[in-house]
């Protein structure tokens, strides 16, 4: 009788352990590049779509400048010019004159952008009738149409007509929102977790609070929005609108996420060193202000901002209170209607004509290079100033 061999190479177990082993790897393996190939393709789409916004096509034209302005061509095809020159270059010219009275009664050559539907067709998203695109190819053939870079974009507000379209009062806005966040959320939310790690007793109502902290850390957004109305603006009276009641409901949603954060990071600050300072004669404060406080500061910094990351990116806490409102000129202050900039994005997501798709996909290309700047800066952060005990 043939022994069977166990504990071996051999054995039909050890063998179907293998098997399963090279499974799972592989299972392990073919999930990482699905999830790979998904941002690869989720980027491509949105770079391929909105790269195009990044510039724009403009026309020379003779401008008389006079306080009924209302006509702009050139030479003989003034008539025909009307089709080709966006209608926001005609209504800029009063306001151009109010700036600067000394361009009353002049003419002046100028470079002012085409109608969204002339940018289109040079970019290949649309078609013109044969007569306009015979025109306009005649046009850019004797130099008279160009291509440039759309700094309008980055530095124009939002905008009915999509040529004009740009981000800056949404990124104002967007600024002055984190900046509220910030000074409410951080202050409050260091504080609390130093209390709850370092002087808080523990019993049965700090373990409620505890609880109650990690919860509101996966409460879905649009609740935080919900309390903001019903507290900052029906409550308080906050304007409406406002980076000031944004940033505060914002506020509300980051504070979990801080004090999270900054209790993990006080905890891993070694307890020799909270012993050895009592040993010198430190009181409590003393020892949590010198030592402890210090060292646990590169991974609060890290937590508060990839909170302020998360904030970012939110759009249904503001919806709520109000800033998805159509803000042409960037705010002077946190008490004045603003919005941010994926509000921006969901409003020109909404809208039905072309031109307006690659503004949102642009939109969506600088608020993710503006929260992968953040993360990058928390992960350097983290790496350069963490300390290994």
């Amino acid at each position: 009788m043939q022994r069977r061999l166990t504990g071996s190479a051999n054995d039909p177990r050890i063998k179907a352990r293998y098997r399963g082993e090279k499974r799972f790897k592989a299972y392990t393996v073919t999930a990482l590049f699905v999830a790979f190939a998904i941002i690869i393709a989720f980027f491509t789409d949105i770079i391929s779509q909105g790269y195009t916004a990044f510039w724009r096509t403009e026309v020379n034209v003779t401008i008389d400048y006079n306080e009924r302005a209302e006509r702009i061509g050139r030479f003989a095809l003034a008539e025909d010019m009307r089709e080709i020159v966006s209608r926001g270059a005609v209504r800029s010219i009063p306001l151009d004159i109010r700036n600067n009275p000394e361009l009353a009664g002049t003419t002046r050559q100028e470079w002012v952008p085409t109608y969204s539907r002339i940018d289109q067709y040079f970019k290949g998203n649309e078609e013109l009738p044969p007569e306009m695109a015979a025109q306009v190819e005649e046009l850019m053939e004797a130099g008279v149409i160009r291509t440039t870079f759309n700094w309008a974009f980055f530095t124009a507000g939002d905008s009915k007509l999509p040529e004009l379209a740009g981000i800056f009062s949404a990124v104002v806005g967007s600024i002055f929102v984190l900046f509220v966040t910030l000074i409410f959320a951080f202050p409050i939310g260091v504080m609390s977790a130093i209390y709850l790690e370092e002087f808080a007793p523990d019993n049965k109502l700090t373990q409620l609070i505890e609880v109650n902290i990690n919860n509101l850390a996966a409460v879905p957004s649009i609740i935080f929005g919900l309390l903001g109305l019903a507290v900052f603006i029906n409550t308080f009276g906050a304007p409406r609108s406002s980076a000031l009641v944004g940033g505060l409901t914002l506020g509300l949603m980051t504070l979990p996420i801080i004090i999270i954060s900054t209790r993990a990071a006080l905890r891993a600050v070694p307890d020799p060193i909270r012993l050895g300072a009592f040993a010198m004669g430190c009181s409590r404060w003393q020892v949590v202000r010198d030592h402890v406080l210090p060292l646990s500061l590169p991974g609060i910094l890290t937590g508060t901002i990839i909170g302020l990351a998360q904030a970012m990116g939110e759009t249904a806490p503001l919806i709520i209170v109000g800033m998805i409102a159509y803000i042409p000129e960037a705010p002077g202050s946190i008490f004045e209607s603003a919005t941010v900039l994926p509000a921006q994005i969901f409003t020109w997501a909404s809208e039905p004509r072309k031109a307006f798709v690659e503004k949102t996909a642009a939109g969506i290309i600088v608020l993710l290079a503006v929260l992968l700047t953040l993360n990058a800066a928390a992960v350097f952060l983290r790496r350069k100033f963490e300390r290994r005990w």
